[in-house]
């Protein structure tokens, strides 16, 4: 495949008139295009071409056919694709803003060119500035072809390039390079125009070797650094409540009465200035490496703040003295002490007098200071960095903020208070006071006589979850505070299909309310009554009170009616489409449009239901019933659809029967309308003319139909209607009346014998009513089942229930904001192909084969559309329908093609909605001008980087993309093109492509030449920044590879883009953000579907590393710059998830590196200091404080247990503690902490709370139970070990990187190797580590006697322990099959024992996997010298000696050992490897790890290096065989498999029954 390039042509030659385009033919105004028929783009392009005297280019000739885009382009060296893509994206931006105001084009087209005329005077009067030095009018110092991209963007990139070489590809510290932020801030300084001069110096080396605006350290420092005010206000609390906790008072206040206890309490100022004095020694120790000649002002600055803070501090400590000093020499408090407070107070008030100032400020309006005054202040607090100074937000958001953290810090505080603090003041006392000169054991020999390290260890637990449990109270109030908002929002007013049942006549009203713009209603401004009416018809809406569409009369609703049927069908249609719905649920669900002169709206039968049969009841029950009761919608439908039918269709006219009907339908028209139906005929015999007409629409039906018999079934059915309906006419009555033949004899004939019409079988029309009709009179049950999708009941629950929802109202498509849509795509699946589809895995089962029976009914859906697309033979799946067979299969995968299809409904909407606004009730098509205004509308950029690499290669994606844009009018794709120039040269060029319908081919519309490669940072954010200058509109929405849409979704993008122009606060959003539905699982997840303003700076943040999370960047950056975000409820994107827990964990793993890298970064620095302290805890306690706390929670556990264990094995616990309940009381608090943490509660808790606005109560419940089943808490639990561990290793090691964690379908066992080396080091050892501690524990502990403290204390770590050993093994198919546990554990001996050296895979050898630590790994191991020493003493070898040669000895006898081990490494027999590796076993238990962790550095590169090593392969082996272990047991256990696969995958017990057949084969396959 090849593609013809466009070569460039000469600036001022004018194009040809078949140039590629991409949405308007700007070059041939004169053409037919839909997009030309508007007379704005007319008005735009003249007013652009209209240059007026500008000075021409000294340069270039001027063509008189050239605008003002030419000039520039002429002037100062663009490229000649850059200028032709940035004038399409003008035109379509004034026209689509000149559509939106309220004038005709006509009289607005002076406006366009008085604006276009002021912007070309100025340019004028700039280019006519005359040069100094000459006296000559200036001449630009650029000029040719690519000139500005050579001499001014090429340098930069460069400079650039070179930088981040010096990153070593993200590994280097990031304060020894320069990253995309450095060089943008860089450009913000006033330095700058002092290197570049003015014009341009291209020789000047315009960049320092400094960092700019910021330095990323990492340390975890940076938590204090950036969120200082939260760390002082928890330790100022800490510090007050352990003052009040002293005295042990009942309250806390109580404490107060004591003169000294207040006093005491004034030390908190020591505290905060201390921490004041801390931050402000930090900032110079971060950003040492911003120091130069030119940041005199940055030294200044920190050098103040470092005097201020410590003579504020000196003043705090002297002054505090004093006041002790005076008290302890009076014994008192005399008037000199109470003065020396009173002057100590006197300096807290002025010290907390900026803080005072700003509470003030925080509840007042904005104001304006003083100029020079704020820029002082902020210069003094922040630096003189402008972004972030517009963060304020409106007082009523202020105090929403204020009211919720005063609810959650005062909930915080008073648990800590009296569960964490108080309860340990007697302890810490008891333990100050007394001494352990009289225990047993060898407590001296550890710990000092004070007794600080027991109370340090006893404090430290207890201190890090206080500092942690804030996250917790803030997930337990958030959800509740999120789901009242739910409620306001009315979510869940329509939950299932039933209630959209009964709300079906309100839906169609707010359909016509919310969908279709109504012009008498201004949407925006207004006078304050038009807003009161609009607000009162909303709420009428929302709640049910707007009059519906009548159920019986259409006369009023007629053209509503169509609106509605046009825009319902739509949907139903996209169900079919996807085969979510059946054909003959497609009949069932389409609201049919009017026609046989049906009186009603034609309901969906699905709504009509057994409507008619009910009617029939009451129709016999109540022959007296009134009239009133009997005419319901379904009976009028069907009575004027079988009068139709027999009139119009059946009998022919001009014949006696033809009368006789005539005659009859009158006569019961006259009753209907004098309301005496039930009095003139006999109810009775309608039950038997009902079966009758069955008879006759039923042989309508049949293919072959005879006339003869459709003249029987209507004597019939005449014979019962004469003699039996009428109750007081007798057959001469019925004669005078027409209603029967005139002569008796006629009467002994057969009536309708020649007069029934021949029917046309191609007429569809006409069977589709009749289908229609025998529905309604057959159907017998009440069709709450329709449709049998449960997806597809959940998408019109959700999206009828949206509509009740506050949203604002939708303009007209050409008066909507235009927006686009851009996907980065990078090396996915776009289609599965066919060998992806039949291939079977390890365990014999295909990817086609698991989505047929996952998605069972859809599979038979698609079976019957292809049928009746014309496949005959079910082997033609696989030939002529194999398209439409890969299309199904990926639409239910994670691929590029799910993306699109759902990214093009909005194409699809906007032609619907289009014809909607401009339609009459006689239009039917949606005709060319639809299309033009919904290209202009909307445009779908894929940014492909690596599509010149598949085509190149030959890779099939690439022919399978160029088919999505063949298949997809108004999809684009962008990707990077290489063109070798010469020996070892390439030029990168930046081309977008189209498919040209009439050339049957793809074809470049732009091919834009690149300074050098594109991915010189993080590549997912390059991709979106090269394809956004193809996007049009002013605003873009970014849609990842695994996301989805919906058609009934789109339909609601006018109404969300409206959004931008309404006031949330004092700001209008430049960020939206809707919900998302989760495709791929039944959990639920937050993500971001973002749509905001082009002109609010950069898209994404590329910088290599910092930015591997670049979304959330973009979110920082849009709140920094002055933007605002919101989120609303009324719209949904689909979100596909990773399947299985490898490829979870290797999310969340990426995820917590990203948090880890935000952690360091500016943006959340900023943010930090420069939000108002409230909002700044929502910040923090969302983004990196959720990790942070993750992280200090395991910690916590960490430190309880080490310190646990060693209170025990010194025998303090015993001596000193005892069975001291308030120390126990204080730790019980800590991990019942943990255990709700374990249980899930951050992500359970909102789950929950979701499902019960949305679903219910009883639903919610249901669900938290099947969460329980499917052992949701061994998930989590696992989860924050994940996020702990490589949160904690990012901040520690960094390593960030971006993970490529495959969206596959997870049908297949992975291997306990695999397991082994993916969750080793970040699970498999630390439980076990912590579940040797709790054994030890529990044999040298008092408490362990059946106390609550140690069955609470057992069981939440055994949670942990259990949950992080087993988690791999319960998500895992078949991970406790037991053939397959033998056959991984021969796997597993076989990567420990392959010698294949450092050069092998790490997937291959141990040796190759196993990474070397470093030094605090090394210090932390530490840790196992004290529980060696522990170990020995108790181990009572030494009789009664506590001497330290004893703990030596022990040292002598493992040396011994490894001695043995030594000699005997050279005997090669069964028998010698046995005797070794227990030999090793018992080492290993007794050092643990000591030699292969503590001295490998050490060892390393001496000849003790390879015993070291198979050392550290037998504690390998060692603990995979103790994870193994229990795992062998569990597969070994009869019927545990089985009940696994049900835990694993999704609908626990039916889905996972179908799962379990298959990984068991105990399903045949099937043959397709």
């Amino acid at each position: 495949m090849s593609l013809p390039r466009n070569r460039p042509r000469s600036q001022f030659s004018p194009p040809p008139e078949d140039e590629p385009y991409n949405i308007i033919p700007m070059h041939n105004l004169h053409i037919d295009h839909p997009g030309l028929r508007y007379p704005q783009v007319h008005v735009v392009l003249s007013s652009l071409r209209n240059v007026g005297d500008l000075r021409k280019p000294p340069f270039s000739p001027w063509v008189p056919s050239m605008d003002l885009l030419d000039w520039l382009g002429l002037f100062f060296g663009f490229q000649h694709d850059n200028i032709k893509n940035q004038r399409e994206h003008l035109v379509l931006h004034l026209a689509n803003a000149h559509m939106r105001l309220s004038l005709p084009p006509a009289d607005n087209n002076g406006t366009f060119q008085v604006i276009v005329a002021s912007n070309v005077d100025s340019l004028d009067s700039d280019t006519h500035y005359i040069d100094e030095d000459t006296g000559r009018p200036w001449i630009p110092s650029l000029s040719g072809e690519n000139a500005f991209l050579n001499r001014v963007v090429k340098p930069i990139y460069d400079t650039i390039k070179a930088k981040v070489a010096k990153s070593k590809n993200g590994t280097a510290p990031h304060d020894t390079w320069r990253n995309y932020d450095d060089f943008n801030e860089y450009f913000w300084s006033k330095s700058c125009f002092h290197t570049l001069n003015w014009p341009l110096d291209f020789y000047s080396k315009f960049t320092s070797e400094r960092k700019t605006g910021f330095v990323e350290r990492r340390t975890f420092w940076n938590v204090y650094r950036s969120f200082d005010r939260l760390w002082v206000m928890l330790f100022l609390f800490l510090h007050i409540m352990v003052i009040l906790a002293w005295e042990e008072k009942k309250f806390p206040w109580l404490a107060l009465d004591n003169k000294d206890v207040t006093v005491r309490v004034l030390s908190l100022f020591i505290t905060w200035s201390g921490m004041r004095l801390f931050h402000a020694l930090l900032e110079p120790a971060m950003e040492l490496s911003r120091v130069s000649r030119h940041t005199w002002g940055l030294v200044l600055r920190m050098v103040l703040r470092i005097l201020v803070a410590a003579a504020w501090t000196g003043t705090f400590v002297i002054c505090y003295t004093r006041i002790w000093v005076q008290r302890y020499h009076d014994k008192h408090w005399s008037n000199e002490a109470n003065q020396r407070v009173t002057f100590f107070l006197r300096f807290a008030f002025l010290y907390g007098l900026p803080n005072m100032f700003e509470l003030v400020l925080f509840f007042l309006p904005c104001i304006w200071l003083n100029a020079k005054l704020f820029n002082l202040l902020s210069w003094w607090f922040h630096g003189n960095c402008y972004i972030g100074q517009g963060l304020r937000e409106g007082v009523v958001d202020r105090i929403k903020y204020v009211l919720f953290w005063v609810v959650v810090l005062g909930t915080k505080f008073t648990f800590s208070y009296f569960f964490q603090i108080k309860p340990m003041i007697s302890t810490t006392k008891q333990l100050l006071d007394s001494t352990i000169a009289g225990c047993e054991g060898d407590c001296k020999a550890i710990f000092s006589v004070s007794n600080m390290f027991i109370i340090g260890l006893l404090w430290v637990p207890v201190v890090l979850i206080y500092l942690a449990d804030t996250q917790i109270w803030y997930s337990i109030y958030s959800p509740f505070v999120g789901a009242a908002m739910g409620l306001l929002q009315l979510l869940g007013e329509i939950r299932n299909i039933e209630q959209l049942r009964w709300w079906f006549r309100f839906f169609a009203a707010a359909i016509q309310f919310n969908l279709l713009p109504q012009e008498e209603i201004k949407i925006t401004g207004g006078s304050f009554r038009e807003k009161l009416c609009e607000t009162i018809h909303q709420l009428k809406v929302r709640c049910g009170l707007q009059l519906p569409l009548k159920m019986v009369e259409l006369k009023s609703n007629q053209v509503k009616a169509n609106k509605f049927a046009l825009i319902w069908n739509e949907i139903v249609t996209t169900f079919r489409e996807e085969d979510m719905i059946s054909d003959q649920e497609v009949e069932l669900l389409q609201l049919p449009l009017n026609s046989w002169e049906i009186r009603v709206i034609r309901w969906p039968c699905f709504l009509l239901a057994n409507e008619l049969l009910r009617a029939l009841d009451l129709a016999t029950d109540l022959h007296d019933a009134p009239d009133n009761w009997l005419w319901r919608c379904a009976v009028i439908e069907t009575y004027d659809c079988v009068k139709y039918l027999m009139l119009h269709k059946l009998i022919k006219s001009n014949t006696e029967e033809h009368s006789i009907l005539k005659a009859l339908f009158r006569e019961i028209d006259h009753s209907i309308e004098t309301e005496k139906f039930t009095k003139t005929f006999r109810t009775i015999a309608l039950l038997q003319i009902h079966s009758k007409l069955i008879k006759l629409v039923e042989l309508l039906l049949e293919p072959n139909e005879s006339v003869n018999e459709i003249a029987d079934a209507m004597q019939s059915l005449y014979a019962i209607v004469v003699p039996y309906l009428f109750k007081a006419k007798t057959m001469d009555q019925l004669r005078e009346d027409e209603l029967a033949p005139k002569s008796r004899s006629a009467m002994a004939r057969w009536l309708f014998k020649n007069t029934v019409e021949s029917l046309d079988p191609s007429n569809k029309d006409f069977y589709m009513q009749v289908k229609r009709l025998h529905t309604i009179l057959t159907s017998r049950d009440s069709m709450h089942t329709i449709p049998v999708n449960n997806e597809a009941r959940r998408r019109l629950a959700f999206f009828s229930n949206s509509l009740f929802m506050k949203m604002p109202r939708a303009p007209q498509v050409k008066k909507m904001i235009a927006f686009s849509v851009l996907t980065p795509f990078n090396d996915e699946d776009v289609l599965y192909s066919k060998e992806t589809l039949k291939t079977k895995n390890g365990d014999g089962i295909s990817i086609l084969y698991y989505l047929q029976t996952i998605y069972d009914d859809e599979w038979k859906n698609f079976i019957e559309r292809m049928r009746r697309e014309g496949m005959v033979t079910a082997d033609e799946i696989w030939t002529t329908k194999l398209r439409d067979l890969r299309l199904w299969a990926s639409y239910r995968g994670q691929t590029f093609a799910r993306t699109v299809r759902g990214m093009m409904y909005y194409y699809r909407a906007l032609l619907l909605l289009a014809f909607l606004d401009s339609s009459t009730e006689t239009d039917i098509t949606i005709t060319k001008e639809e299309e033009g205004i919904a290209l202009m509308k909307y445009t779908y950029v894929v940014s492909c980087q690596k599509y010149w690499e598949h085509k190149a290669i030959g890779d099939p994606r690439a022919e399978e993309i160029i088919d999505l844009l063949k298949h997809n009018e108004a999809l684009r794709m962008a990707y990077v093109d290489q063109v070798s120039t010469g020996r070892d040269e390439k030029e990168y060029y930046s081309v977008l492509i189209k498919y040209e319908q009439q050339l049957q081919r793809e074809v470049e519309i732009y091919r834009i030449k690149l300074p050098g490669p594109m991915n010189i940072g993080e590549g997912k954010p390059e991709n979106q920044n090269h394809g956004i200058v193809f996007t049009r509109g002013d605003a873009v929405q970014t849609i990842d590879m695994n996301q989805d849409n919906y058609f009934e979704e789109a339909l609601k993008i006018r109404n969300l883009l409206e959004e931008f122009k309404h006031h949330h606060g004092i700001h209008r959003p430049t960020i939206l953000g809707v919900r998302e539905h989760i495709f791929s699982g039944s959990v639920s997840s937050v993500a971001w579907f973002m749509l905001w303003f082009m002109t609010c700076g950069g898209l994404s943040k590329a910088s290599k590393v910092i930015n591997i999370s670049e979304d959330i960047f973009t979110g920082f950056n849009c709140i920094l710059r002055g933007g605002s975000v919101t989120h609303h409820e009324y719209i949904q994107v689909g979100k596909g998830r990773d399947l299985g827990l490898n490829q979870i964990s290797t999310f969340e793993a990426k995820i917590a590196c990203g948090s880890g890298k935000q952690f360091l970064s500016r943006d959340v620095y900023r943010l930090g200091q420069r939000l108002n302290f409230f909002r700044m805890l929502s910040f923090f306690h969302t983004t990196i404080g959720y990790f942070f706390n993750t992280t200090l929670i395991i910690l916590s556990v960490y430190g309880f247990l080490w310190g646990q264990l060693y209170l025990a094995l010194s025998g303090v616990e015993n001596c000193i503690l005892g069975y001291d309940n308030n120390s126990k009381k204080a730790l019980s608090a800590v991990i019942n902490q943990d255990l709700i943490i374990q249980f899930g509660l951050f992500t359970t808790l909102p789950a929950i709370l979701e499902s019960y606005v949305e679903n219910g109560f009883l639903e919610a419940i249901w669900e938290f139970l099947i969460m329980q089943l499917q052992l949701s808490n061994v998930f989590y639990t696992f989860s924050m070990g994940t996020r702990a561990h490589f949160f904690g290793r990012t901040i520690l090691h960094g390593g960030a990187k971006y993970r490529q964690t495959g969206r596959n379908f997870v049908v297949q066992h992975t291997s306990f190797a695999e397991n082994y080396r993916l969750y080793a080091r970040s699970h498999f050892i630390k439980p076990i580590e912590f579940g040797l501690i709790l054994m030890v524990y529990a044999t040298y502990t008092p408490s362990a006697k059946l106390t609550f403290f140690y069955l609470d204390m057992s069981v939440t770590c055994w949670l942990l322990v259990l949950s992080w050993i087993f988690a791999p093994f319960l998500f895992n198919p078949s991970g406790f099959d037991w053939l397959k546990t033998v056959h991984d554990f021969d796997d597993f001996m076989n990567w420990i024992w392959y010698r294949g050296g450092m050069f092998a895979k790490a997937t291959e050898s141990w040796e190759s996997w196993c990474l070397w630590g470093k030094l605090l790994e090394i210090i932390l191991n530490l840790r196992f010298f004290f529980f060696q020493y522990g170990i020995v003493y108790h181990l009572g070898i030494s009789g009664q000696s506590r001497s330290v040669f004893v703990y030596l000895w022990s040292w002598i006898f493992i040396f011994a050992a490894f001695g043995i081990y030594l000699t005997m490494s050279y005997v090669r027999d069964k028998l010698a490897e046995f005797l070794l590796m227990v030999l090793g076993i018992l080492a290993i238990i007794a050092l643990r790890r000591l030699l292969a962790l503590v001295f490998r550095p050490l060892l390393r590169h001496t000849r003790l290096w390879d015993s070291v090593v198979s050392l550290a392969r037998y504690y390998e082996m060692m603990f995979g065989v103790i994870v193994m272990g229990p795992v062998a047991v569990l597969s070994w256990m009869p019927g545990f498999q089985s009940m696994q696969t049900r835990i694993l995958f999704n609908d626990a017990f039916s889905i996972g029954l179908q799962m379990f057949k298959i990984i068991t084969h105990k399903v045949h396959q099937k043959d397709v």
